[in-house]
Formats: structure tokens, C-alpha cells, sequence
């Protein structure tokens, strides 16, 4: 026999709403050791991040990477924690509450969380959340502009799995990308703009998307397609000609060929050339995380520093920036189109009760949602 989670206490005349749960990767809950060796096992134990048959790959994991790498990667996560935390929680769980407010001031009175594939809150927590608060409509937005297996489809996995183990599952819409979006490059580029204003502009801009293995490009997964079309709208939205930016990938793992030009070498050679000022953007990371905080505005600046080069600048995320918060409403929108998303009156939810009622249904809490 199945098992499924309970259900939540209904009452007759309670509103049914629409919500929009945005997704993000994930974090530790602190930066250490153990908080992050939970992290990396819930994260490199996904089949969708690491394609190696689980036979062969979990004593890897288990038997190597989470007794070796969990103790250097506290010390990094550490060098970019702040008072509020994880930068990338705190912008993630900011740019939900934007988007509420965003949504309400265009007329949408929907319930809106944020959650992470990996570590807390999680996506089945909040969706149980979600359907507590009476949300009967959920739009999945995933923070991740650029689609890949990788990322969007494992968030669309977490789902699904809540879904099985759901008894009285929601109507379900999912957001794959948004990379060509025109609001999206324009937050871009209006961030690298107000960069520019203050501090003039770089002989090279370098736009690093994270990597993924190139075995994924062949295999039919559009990341890497995505990433350069957003890439290239970004360069024209900007006016730069070809020879003044490139599109790299950053962030590779384990020995295999992952998509090329990697970040710090192109970075490198450029400082070795005689680049005398390079200016980095991150346009696949909605918000601030451990791979652009620390490997491009730490490790990379030092690498380009170390090669030759003078002036290296990180252009921040987009993070709370209003234009992209603009942005990200549009998209939630054009994907709740069709659904209600205005409060029900206090008098419509008072008549549906007094039906119910007449119906024979009980006046305290029902068992079943109508």
C-alpha cells in the first residue's frame, strides 16, 4: 500500500490560492565541517548532478570526497558568510519577498516562498507549506535562467517526488528558462552599466556561467546553447564588439572535459597577454554564492593579479536589484496567466460556506478540501 503524507485541516469557506515557490540551489545551514558535508551529500548524491551509476560513485562519495573536501569547503564558505548568514539564502529568501510585493502592487494576491533543492528550507517542506497556507495553484520558478538537467530538472525531480507521496496533489505549472528574456538582459546589463558609470570600463568583460560536463552538450542538454545566446543578447543590449568580451564556464569537478573556455585560464592568458583591467559578471547566478563570492572575486582575482594583470573588477549579482525584480514578475506572470490570483471578497467565501454547509458538509474542519 502507498504511503502518503496527511493532508492538511480544511474548513469550508477557506479561500483557495495560487502561489509561486522560487527555487534556488542551495546552502549550508552554517560554514562548517559537518553542516557542509550534509550538504554535499544530499548535493553530489543527486543523479542528475553526478550521471556515474550510484554502484560505483557512492563510495567514492562516501569513501573520498565527503571525509576529504567538507573541511576546505567550510573554510571557503566562511570567507564569504556574512551577519545574515549565507549570502545566497539571504538574497534568495529577499528576492521572494520582493516578488510578493511586486505581484500584489500588479494586482496578484499570491502566496509566494522560496526553497532549495538542497539543504533548508526545503522544496517538500515548503510546498507542504504552501498547501497549509490553502494553496490549491503552485507555479515552480526555478532561479536558474539558463536550463539544465543539472539544475532546473533536478528541482522538477524534488517535486515530483513531493507529488507521489501527496495524496490531494495541487494543479502544478513549472518555469523551464527564461535566458532570452528581454527584462532579464536588461537587469544584466543596467547592473554592468551603473558598474561602468562609476568606474569606467574594462579592456575585456569576461561573462562566466557555471559549468557542467560537455558529455551533457551532446546528450541533448540546451545549458550550454542557453548560456551563450544570453551571453550574446547581453553583448549586443551592451553595444560591445566580439573582441571586447567572452562567454566562459567556471566551476569544473572531477577530471572530465566540461564545457569550454574554462573561467580562470581564459582569465589568465589574458593577464599574461597584457589585459590590463578585466571586469567579471556571473549572468547565470541570480544571486551571490560561494562560486562567485569566492572562486571569481577571490580565487580568479588573484590568478589574473598573479598573471600579469592590473585591475581586476567583480560586477555583483543581480540580487535584490529592482530592474530584475521587475523582470522576475514578468515571467511569474506570463506563467500564472489563467489562474485566479485575486483575494476572493470576504462575501464570496461566506456564500461558498453557507452551500457547503446546506450540503450536509461539517461546520468545523473537514477532511476533505472541496
Amino acid at each position: 500500500m502507498p504511503s502518503f503524507h496527511p493532508e492538511p485541516p480544511f474548513t469550508h469557506g477557506q479561500a483557495d490560492r495560487t502561489a509561486v515557490l522560487l527555487c534556488n540551489l542551495g546552502t549550508p545551514d552554517e560554514p562548517t565541517a559537518p553542516a557542509v558535508r550534509r550538504y554535499l551529500a544530499q548535493f553530489l548524491g543527486d543523479h542528475r548532478v553526478v550521471e556515474i551509476p550510484k554502484l560505483l560513485w557512492m563510495p567514492i562519495l562516501h569513501g573520498i570526497i565527503l571525509r576529504t573536501r567538507p573541511a576546505k569547503s567550510a573554510a571557503k564558505y566562511a570567507s564569504i558568510w556574512t551577519p545574515e548568514g549565507s549570502p545566497l539564502a539571504h538574497w534568495t529568501a529577499k528576492q521572494a519577498t520582493l516578488l510578493r510585493g511586486w505581484l500584489g502592487e500588479a494586482g496578484h494576491a499570491v502566496l509566494v516562498r522560496h526553497a532549495m533543492r538542497y539543504g533548508n528550507p526545503s522544496i517538500a517542506s515548503q510546498l507542504d507549506a504552501l498547501k497549509a497556507e490553502g494553496a490549491t495553484r503552485i507555479l515552480i520558478l526555478p532561479l536558474y535562467p539558463q536550463y539544465s538537467a543539472t539544475t532546473t530538472a533536478s528541482v522538477f525531480d524534488a517535486v515530483y517526488t513531493w507529488a507521489a507521496a501527496t495524496r490531494n496533489v495541487p494543479e502544478l505549472r513549472f518555469v523551464n528558462h527564461y535566458h532570452d528574456a528581454t527584462g532579464y538582459i536588461d537587469a544584466l546589463a543596467r547592473t554592468i552599466e551603473t558598474h561602468w558609470k562609476h568606474h569606467g570600463q574594462p579592456d575585456q568583460l569576461v561573462m562566466s556561467f557555471h559549468g557542467v560536463p560537455e558529455r551533457t552538450l551532446h546528450l541533448g542538454d540546451p545549458y550550454h546553447c542557453e548560456a551563450r545566446k544570453t551571453g550574446r543578447l547581453l553583448a549586443e543590449r551592451l553595444g560591445l564588439r566580439e573582441e571586447r568580451y567572452r562567454i566562459t564556464f567556471q566551476s569544473r569537478f572531477g577530471k572530465a572535459k566540461w564545457l569550454e573556455p574554462y573561467t580562470q585560464p581564459t582569465i589568465e592568458a589574458l593577464g599574461k597577454a597584457g589585459t590590463r583591467r578585466v571586469d567579471v559578471v556571473c549572468p547565470g547566478f541570480t544571486s551571490d554564492c560561494l562560486e562567485t563570492l569566492e572562486e571569481i572575486n577571490m580565487e580568479v582575482r588573484e590568478a589574473f593579479l598573479h598573471a600579469g594583470g592590473k585591475e581586476f573588477h567583480y560586477i555583483p549579482c543581480l540580487n535584490d536589484n529592482h530592474h530584475w525584480i521587475t523582470a522576475l514578475s514578468r515571467v511569474a506572470q506570463q506563467h500564472l496567466a489563467g489562474w485566479p490570483t485575486e483575494a476572493p471578497t470576504a462575501a464570496a467565501l461566506a456564500d461558498a460556506r453557507s452551500h457547503a454547509l446546506a450540503g450536509g458538509a461539517p461546520a468545523g474542519v473537514c477532511p476533505v478540501a472541496h
